[in-house]
């Protein structure tokens, strides 16, 4: 269900954004070349405007998020309902700040109707893929080859992680989630593994691939946002964060609660 893809996915991201927040408060603390203060005459002149611009950068997006997931993992609404919910905060926002415009209403509505029919194409062309391979009987043949080799079940996770981790390099995340995970999930089942769990290995898996060389996707994304910055200095900047998300990723493996804590709290599964 979604609701427990969504419940599982804050602390392992409550996780990775406190390794990412630890990691470079101490390298400022060793370097503060890395991270230095604010001039004089750029700092606010009383705590009173900080809390200003605090609550206003901070409490418009984390309504808009809450009117979307929060009434989802507390039950107020279904994901296709909470669509909706997001959508009308957007609006809402959007005539607060007035950035509210005909052009602008109409270039989101046709952005969103593309999204949605390539998603829709994806998801048509993965199921008659995924449909073929199951009638050919591959992830069945998968399963018992596998598991006919007698390894320890954390060694064949730790090889399918191996395998996402490379094709994460080239492919973008919707042709691995759609088309690989369906052949690989009856393996995942047979080997007894959290079916919520093993889904945040697989994105978490994903984060990793994009920072990692040679292709690392996300570089190129920045890349294209500075094009100033050379890439190969981008290269050397994400990888000791892609050293983080690999920490990250190990510890919950080691550690399944982080994932399955809070579904299994607000949902009782």
């Amino acid at each position: 269900p979604v609701i427990d893809l969504f419940a599982a996915a804050i602390f392992p991201g409550i996780l990775l954004a406190t390794l990412y927040a630890a990691y470079t408060t101490i390298r400022c603390m060793m370097n503060p070349k890395l991270g230095p203060p604010l001039p004089e005459d750029m700092r606010a002149t009383s705590m009173k405007k900080v809390w200003i611009e605090f609550f206003l950068g901070l409490v418009p997006p984390a309504a808009l998020v809450f009117a979307a997931l929060g009434s989802i993992l507390l039950g107020f609404a279904t994901p296709t309902e909470a669509a909706g919910c997001g959508a009308m905060g957007a609006l809402l926002l959007s005539l607060a700040y007035k950035k509210l415009t005909l052009p602008k209403l109409q270039e989101a509505l046709v952005k969103t109707l593309e999204i949605t029919a390539l998603i829709m194409v994806l998801v048509a062309a993965s199921n008659f893929f995924g449909a073929v391979f199951a009638r050919l009987g591959t992830p069945t043949l998968l399963t018992e080859f596998l598991l006919g080799l007698e390894m320890n079940k954390y060694l064949i996770l730790g090889m399918i992680m191996v395998m996402i981790f490379l094709l994460g390099w080239p492919l973008e995340w919707v042709p691995i989630v759609m088309i690989i995970i369906p052949i690989i999930l009856p393996l995942v089942e047979a080997l007894g593994f959290n079916l919520t769990w093993f889904a945040i290995l697989v994105a978490v898996n994903l984060q990793t691939a994009w920072l990692s060389p040679p292709v690392a996707l996300s570089a190129y994304f920045l890349k294209g946002v500075v094009p100033e910055w050379d890439l190969k200095d981008i290269y050397l900047g994400m990888m000791q964060f892609m050293v983080l998300q690999i920490i990250g990723l190990i510890i919950i493996i080691i550690f399944p609660k982080i994932v399955l804590w809070l579904p299994s709290v607000l949902y009782g599964q």
